[in-house]
């Protein structure tokens, strides 16, 4: 499946890698949301969700769980097993659904989430904890799928009334368990072949110096402009995928 993958393309993907993890390095999240997407016009799905899941792991891992005092592990105890089952889900629908198929899913999710950001969406002012059971199971359907979940993660958890350092640590937690399980998930259904390891290999380096970068990065621009610019980069690279 790599093996014709075009050299012409390494530079491109090298630069998408770079993007992806600086962004995570300067918001705490969006690796996956940035670089599956933009990988996926020049990759097939079912390579670039493995390879970058392997990735953010190992970056989740490295960075470690700051905050302990902070995670809410009811919350999170709450949301791990349908999280869990929306993965074992998603296992099952890269082995059995055309890839083109699952491109254009992912091409119409990544649309509708940019323009809910863009335009801010209001949402409900709390939610009751059983929620947990279709956000928990969608998030984790949609992470092992297109590893661009974690935005239900984080938005359960806001409506859940939690702080912004609680938020922080809870997602970071959620996010390592969901990791673990997509990746085990991905090994066992045999997604990780050589090249695809190769491709681990050579990205791990400059996801791990873009995200040591991206967490000295001061910028002056608000969090709003900010994530609303990653949504407007987002939908171009959705309405592109949709094309392609």
């Amino acid at each position: 499946m790599l093996e014709s993958f075009p050299l012409i393309y390494l530079p491109v993907a090298t630069l998408v890698v770079a993007i992806a993890y600086l962004i995570r390095g300067v918001a705490g999240f969006g690796s996956g949301l940035i670089a599956v997407p933009l990988l996926a016009l020049i990759l097939p799905l079912s390579v670039v969700v493995p390879v970058i899941a392997l990735l953010d792991l190992l970056a989740s891992v490295s960075h470690g769980i700051g905050n302990r005092r902070d995670i809410r592990w009811q919350e999170i105890l709450t949301l791990l097993p349908f999280s869990l089952v929306g993965i074992g889900t998603a296992i099952y629908v890269f082995k059995t659904v055309d890839p083109d198929l699952l491109s254009t899913g992912l091409a119409i999710f990544v649309i509708l989430y940019s323009l809910y950001n863009l335009f801010s969406v209001n949402m409900p002012a709390s939610f009751s904890r059983l929620w947990a059971m279709p956000w928990g199971a969608i998030g984790g359907l949609i992470n092992a799928l297109f590893g661009t979940g974690g935005p239900f993660y984080v938005i359960y958890l806001k409506l859940r009334g939690l702080g912004k350092d609680e938020l922080r640590a809870s997602i970071a937690t959620i996010l390592l368990f969901d990791g673990i399980g997509r990746v085990s998930g991905y090994a066992i259904g045999g997604f990780y072949s050589e090249s695809a390891l190769i491709l681990v290999a050579a990205g791990l380096p400059l996801a791990a110096l873009a995200l040591f970068v991206g967490g000295h990065i001061q910028t002056g621009m608000s969090q709003q402009v900010f994530h609303r610019s990653i949504s407007a980069l987002l939908l171009v690279s959705g309405i592109a995928l949709l094309i392609k």
